[in-house]
């Protein structure tokens, strides 16, 4: 009797290790991979509406949004009364670039969970995205109201706040990220940013920090070059410049930036407009590095 009640834990133990192991190995499945083994079973459970969601996701990772928006349909059919279902739906047709669906999903979600905070959080995302910046802060605000160190709201109000020219506001919620979330890049590069737009000393702290997090984001590089020209630091901005290019060879706008100090400020005629060039290659409808490639021959020939 004890012999078999130890066998029959051990048979247990073994059955939920595997269960464990097989749930890690879906867990580190490529999303290609998911949806094979989402198809079978769909095959054998068609009506499940769980699966038919995360075939949805599925396919939404893999920008596949209209055979997404398909599977999200038939799994709301099955059930109606899903909040999580309702918000992957105005995921999936916002996606498909449908925001009037996507905020009618949004609304159902509302209705059935009003006082959600993840409703209200995706509602505010989805206006947020859409440039309706007036009713994100709306949803936002609600969000913060529940969860005052909501760190995606919190980012987002201090992003629309910016757009606003409400600089004050932006920088106190940004600047709250920043001391909450110290290894969340974007709040440190928007910062930096609207510091540097203001030629403010206080951009070289947060854009070194966002570099810091982040040494390949491009963008981060950009901002902080674009600080240095404007200050007639000319040979920092190069060099940021320059390395920029070593991540991206391809960024239209840094060799358009090298052109352009090129023309201006050294009036070598021949270089810059070899990096328009380069920039045009890159990005053959940059209209800075046409204007200015124009520019550059008319200066070479006159001179």
């Amino acid at each position: 009797m004890k012999k078999t009640l130890i066998l029959t834990i051990a048979a247990l133990l073994a059955i939920g290790a595997v269960g464990c192991h097989q749930r890690k190995a879906e867990e580190e499945l490529t999303d290609a991979e998911k949806l094979e083994l989402l198809d079978l079973k769909i095959e054998r459970s068609p009506k499940d509406a769980s699966l038919l969601a995360k075939r949805a996701q599925v396919l939404l990772n893999l920008n596949r949004s209209k055979e997404a928006l398909f599977d999200i349909g038939k799994a709301v059919d099955i059930d109606p009364d899903k909040v999580d279902y309702r918000l992957l739906e105005a995921d999936i047709y916002f996606a498909n670039g449908d925001i009037k669906n996507s905020y009618q999903a949004l609304g159902v979600a509302e209705q059935l969970a009003p006082k959600s905070k993840d409703v209200q959080l995706k509602m505010g995302e989805i206006t947020f995205y859409s440039r309706d910046y007036d009713r994100s802060l709306q949803h936002l605000t609600k969000v913060t109201e529940q969860e005052p160190d909501n760190r995606t709201a919190l980012f987002m109000k201090g992003f629309i706040y910016k757009e606003k020219g409400d600089t004050a506001e932006a920088v106190t919620l940004l600047r709250r990220v920043c001391d909450i979330y110290p290894d969340y890049t974007p709040a440190f590069e928007e910062l930096g940013v609207l510091y540097a737009s203001r030629q403010n000393p206080m951009a070289l702290e947060y854009l070194s920090t966002a570099m810091r997090l982040e040494p390949a984001n491009t963008n981060v590089l950009y901002a902080l070059a674009m600080y240095y020209q404007d200050l007639e630091q000319y040979d920092e901005a190069e060099k940021i410049y320059h390395q920029m290019l070593d991540i991206n060879p391809n960024s239209a706008d840094a060799w358009h930036n090298l052109g352009y100090i090129e023309m201006t400020v050294y009036g070598d005629f021949s270089r810059a407009i070899e990096y328009f060039d380069k920039a045009l290659e890159a990005d053959p409808s940059h209209e800075a590095a046409i204007t200015n490639r124009k520019l550059a021959n008319q200066l070479l020939n006159s001179k």
